[in-house]
């Protein structure tokens, strides 16, 4: 596996673990943090065989790994891993950043959820009180945002998932904070939402979610997790189908990596920048 794991002769100080990852922007991003803080550092994109995330984990540390990000889709399984949690993991159940400490401790977090709302609010000045909020999805990536929302006066937020019991599952976990509701996408209410987010992976394969053009109007504003160099599949449905705006997750992605690069640096890169040098990419 040592092979496997190790991509030069130096160890990697960090790295992000999926299944696909040969798209991950992940190792751009961080390379483009480090440069702009003056850190020296090594970051790979390492493809875990479903079923090995606990033995990458474990040597990745051996070998004096310093943190890992957490992609599709492990974040649930990282959650089990981590001997320590911080209170949005907890909350969320859900983790996509590792910090390896001294004494081999797994630190896990969540940057996620705090990663969106960064994007939605900073960089599109959206307002997401009292508004109405459809997720496509009920993975690990939709605990974290859930989790972010409750501190935000949401109106309402209604998941619908494939399999309906894991959207359940969310509704059970956080309907005595929030107004959540579950649906199966043939019960989905047919009518228009004020933000809509696609955390399902189907724009990977260029495939739109099951859902009718009557979730969307002029004033909707869609969001797809994924990202893309033009548009994903998804936020052109979106706009053909009258949406007010559709944009994709390329925000979120460095935003969420920043919450990570503050995790183990101890600084907050400026992600503007870094934003700009990827759509140029």
């Amino acid at each position: 596996m040592t092979n496997e794991l190790i991509n030069n002769s130096s160890v990697a100080n960090y790295a992000v673990l999926g299944n696909p990852i040969s798209h991950s922007m992940s190792p751009k991003i961080h390379s483009l943090f480090a440069k702009q803080m003056g850190i020296s550092l090594e970051y790979q994109a390492i493809e875990v065989p479903l079923d090995k995330l606990g033995p990458y984990v474990t040597l990745f540390s051996s070998e004096g790994g310093k943190g890992l990000n957490i992609t599709i889709p492990f974040k649930e399984n990282a959650y089990l891993l981590c001997t320590d949690l911080t209170k949005r993991a907890k909350e969320s159940g859900s983790v996509n950043t590792i910090k390896f400490d001294e004494k081999t401790k797994i630190i896990g977090d969540t940057t996620d959820g705090q990663g969106l709302l960064n994007d939605l609010i900073k960089n599109y000045n959206i307002s997401l009180k009292e508004k109405t909020i459809l997720i496509l999805g009920a993975g690990g990536t939709v605990r974290s945002i859930i989790q972010r929302l409750i501190s935000e006066e949401i109106k309402e937020i209604v998941i619908v998932n494939r399999t309906v019991s894991r959207a359940k599952d969310l509704e059970k976990k956080f309907n005595n904070k929030i107004n959540i509701k579950a649906y199966s996408y043939e019960a989905l209410p047919r009518h228009a939402f004020n933000l809509i987010i696609n955390a399902t992976s189907l724009s990977l394969s260029s495939k739109i979610p099951l859902v009718s053009k009557e979730i969307i109007n002029k004033n909707t504003f869609c969001y797809d997790l994924m990202y893309s160099n033009n548009e994903t599949i998804f936020t052109k449905w979106a706009i053909e189908n009258g949406a007010m705006r559709a944009v994709d997750g390329l925000g979120m992605l460095v935003e969420q990596a920043a919450e990570s690069f503050f995790i183990w640096h101890g600084v907050k890169p400026d992600t503007a920048k870094v934003i700009s040098a990827l759509k140029n990419y």
